[in-house]
């Protein structure tokens, strides 16, 4: 006590002369207790991506000798199972390769239908005064809610009787009506969160309404329509149920989650080959989301000027 006084009358702080005060000893506590819970976070998430990665470089009999090893040396090494997993199948490969073209073309035009489909749709709901709007709004969200399953064989038939069974063009109008709902949601929310005096200011200066959705909402809305964009390529990507209901007979336009899946289902494909298969799968979609993240950013630090 006299030395808190005593400090007191020397314009210091007590705190500062106790070395185990209870600010210092919560503010240790907290700057571990972050670190702590990171690496949790961080192993529990990456060691599964990592484990498949070593199995899927490691020699089937070392494989078979030692499946517990979590560290492999240079001499273990071996990439075979990538070029059995990427040869086309008249080569005696898996033909991945033609798998990952077939996702690409139907994951990337997916996102784009999408995106021009969700985008003035959002727009209008969220800005245009119109009979409905609010139920709009919700019905978009209610049809998101049903299962895909209830959809598979009214679509099935219905692709069959206008001959899209089996064409990546059938399976990407599938992908397309189930996403764009949940997209308009998704952006209408967003666009409301845009003040309407941005707007307003546009339209005194002579902007039409295209023009301000350019120039203005557009903008503004970036972070939202990457973050959109993403969200619709991992679930293209990704989507097994319908590519195996359109494409089964025919294998030259399987995507990459289907060839995968006939991996898993054959007792003669070992399994570092399945491992080579899975990280191939996963990959791009690691890729894509760390480039996003950096155009999510500037779009972000955009929004913010203009705002």
């Amino acid at each position: 006590m006299a030395t808190e006084v005593e400090a007191q009358r020397r314009g210091a702080p007590a705190s500062s002369k106790r070395p185990w005060s209870r600010d210092r000893i919560e503010t240790l506590v907290l700057t571990w207790l972050r670190w702590i819970v990171i690496a949790v976070i961080l192993l529990v998430t990456l060691f599964p991506f990592y484990y498949m990665l070593i199995l899927s470089v490691r020699p089937l009999s070392s494989l078979l000798q030692d499946p517990g090893v979590i560290w492999i040396t240079a001499a273990e090494f071996s990439a075979d199972t990538y070029t059995s997993v990427l040869r086309s199948t008249s080569e005696g490969g898996q033909g991945f390769l033609v798998f990952m073209r077939n996702s690409a073309l139907v994951a990337l035009g997916t996102v784009l239908v999408t995106l021009l489909l969700a985008i003035p749709g959002s727009y209008a709901i969220s800005r245009l005064q119109f009979f409905g709007r609010r139920k709009i709004g919700a019905l978009f969200l209610a049809v998101y809610l049903f299962p895909s399953i209830l959809l598979a064989i009214p679509l099935f038939v219905f692709f069959t009787r206008i001959g899209l069974r089996g064409e990546l063009a059938g399976l990407l109008l599938v992908y397309v009506a189930q996403v764009v709902p949940v997209s308009i949601y998704m952006l209408r929310n967003y666009f409301e969160t845009i003040p309407t005096s941005l707007e307003e200011a546009a339209a005194i200066d002579g902007a039409g309404r295209l023009a301000i959705m350019r120039r203005v909402s557009l903008p503004l809305a970036m972070p939202a329509i990457i973050s959109n964009a993403l969200y619709i390529f991992m679930i293209a990507w990704n989507e097994f149920l319908f590519a195996l209901l359109f494409l089964v007979e025919a294998r030259e336009n399987w995507t990459v989650s289907l060839g995968l899946s006939q991996l898993a289902g054959s007792i003669e494909i070992p399994t570092t080959v399945l491992m080579a298969g899975s990280v191939i799968l996963t990959l791009p979609i690691i890729i894509i989301f760390f480039a996003a993240e950096r155009l999510l950013t500037e779009g972000l630090t955009a929004g913010a000027e203009k705002g």
